[in-house]
């Protein structure tokens, strides 16, 4: 059920992006009785970059909206890492639903 999705963040903003979880048939997938978790990453294997987004369910409409502060941005350097978004049901089982590489850009606006 894993889809991919590439995101684009721009340092020192704050980002959101809405992702859709669908099924095999490519119907809605719905959400009820799902928790989700979603972190970004320099690498697969690196927890010393690992950055948590926020995230909230739109349980009808499958939509999972992912969320970093303007600080959290801030502090991610330029370059490309890669994030998934994982659904946890009732029953505990973890399924990855979206995955992708995120690219990170610099910023040029200061003091704002």
């Amino acid at each position: 059920m894993s889809a991919i999705a590439n995101l684009t963040i721009i340092q020192g903003t704050t980002f959101s992006s809405d992702v859709t979880v669908t099924d095999s048939a490519g119907d809605v997938f719905s959400l009820v009785g799902h928790t989700s978790y979603a972190q970004l990453s320099k690498g697969f294997g690196d927890n010393h970059t690992r950055v948590s987004f926020s995230t909230s369910n739109n349980d009808s409409t499958g939509v999972i909206t992912l969320t970093l502060t303007s600080q959290q941005t801030s502090a991610l350097e330029e370059g490309r890492y890669v994030y998934d978004v994982v659904i946890v049901n009732q029953s505990s089982t973890v399924t990855r639903v979206i995955e992708g590489i995120a690219t990170v850009f610099p910023r040029v606006s200061e003091n704002y």
